[in-house]
């Protein structure tokens, strides 16, 4: 079934979807862990990230020994999937469920499926948060605070990767981090870093470290929390070079927010623009820029056009 949408940008209003985006939260927390428990580590914690699907969020192929499945949350049916390479397939109704429900129904669908898993049953980056196991209060599920969550992410994961193109530098994937509940792509200088000073709640200091173990410049897009109480672009420098939150940024809705140390564009200004790539595109270079010339990164080295369907870089 097809459905045609008027406005591929969606008002998100963190106000009264709040509740929906916090049990996406902690319900992606328990998904994530299924894949931390099995993927072996890769640099910066990249293997335990999830992605941007044609139905939503997935896990993309996991290993299990000899055996492989994924795991998706789906937007436009509102189901969990879980799929393994032995032919399984079930599914778990969204609606309805607590986090403590979800993950003792997740546990049992992977055992089903033939790929038991481990799944760690702390919360990460969430102050004073419930273990999963006891977590029973009843959680708000809205379909369509859901689905207008889902074609957002779409719209910023296609300009994500047009922005990746636009690096030969080490860069990380366009991926959803369930930790913070955001999506993200970083772009490395090359560079060590110094050690991270840890102390983000419940993620432990090696965590931490590991991931800004190199200079990074790092953007994203987050639907509201916290601080910031509505959806909105970030981006920041590991370490923050001098001069960096002083940079001219475009577009004049940017801003450099003190209680976060990160530049903020909010999304209502992308996504009201005539031309909403052309707005993020601009937020994007022009705070990579404020890092990279701050930091003193080889720009001429890194950088280069952004890539075109079927035509390789000239030599």
């Amino acid at each position: 079934m097809t459905s045609k949408v008027s406005n591929p940008w969606p008002e998100i209003d963190f106000s009264k979807d709040r509740e929906t985006f916090e049990a996406l939260h902690l319900w992606s927390q328990i998904v994530g862990k299924a894949r931390t428990a099995c993927a072996p580590w890769l640099n910066h914690g990249w293997q335990v990230a999830l992605y941007v699907s044609p139905r939503g969020l997935t896990t993309s192929s996991v290993p299990n020994g000899a055996a492989i499945f994924d795991i998706e949350f789906d937007f436009i049916d509102h189901l969990l999937r879980v799929r393994a390479s032995n032919g399984y397939s079930g599914v778990l109704p969204l609606a309805g469920e607590t986090v403590a429900s979800f993950y003792r129904a997740l546990d049992a669908m992977l055992v089903h499926a033939g790929v038991p898993t481990q799944i760690n049953g702390a919360p990460n980056e969430i102050a004073d948060a419930t273990p999963f196991a006891a977590d029973d209060r009843p959680r708000r599920y809205d379909p369509d605070a859901a689905s207008r969550l889902w074609r957002a992410l779409i719209q910023i994961d296609r300009v994500f990767q047009v922005f990746r193109t636009g690096f030969l530098g080490k860069s990380s994937p366009v991926h959803f981090f369930w930790g913070s509940f955001d999506l993200a792509v970083t772009r490395f200088s090359g560079r060590p870093a110094p050690p991270h000073p840890g102390g983000v709640p419940h993620l432990p200091d090696s965590v931490a470290r590991e991931a800004y173990s190199h200079e990074v410049s790092s953007a994203g897009f987050w639907p509201g929390g916290g601080l910031i109480d509505y959806p909105a672009f970030y981006s920041y420098a590991y370490p923050e070079p001098k001069g960096f939150r002083t940079a001219t940024l475009a577009p004049e809705a940017a801003l450099f927010h003190e209680g976060l140390g990160e530049f903020i564009l909010p999304y209502e200004a992308v996504r009201t623009a005539p031309d909403p790539d052309a707005t993020l595109l601009d937020f994007l270079r022009s705070t990579y820029a404020a890092a990279a010339d701050a930091g003193g990164w080889d720009r001429r080295a890194l950088e280069c056009d952004f890539g075109q369907p079927g035509v390789p870089r000239p030599c």
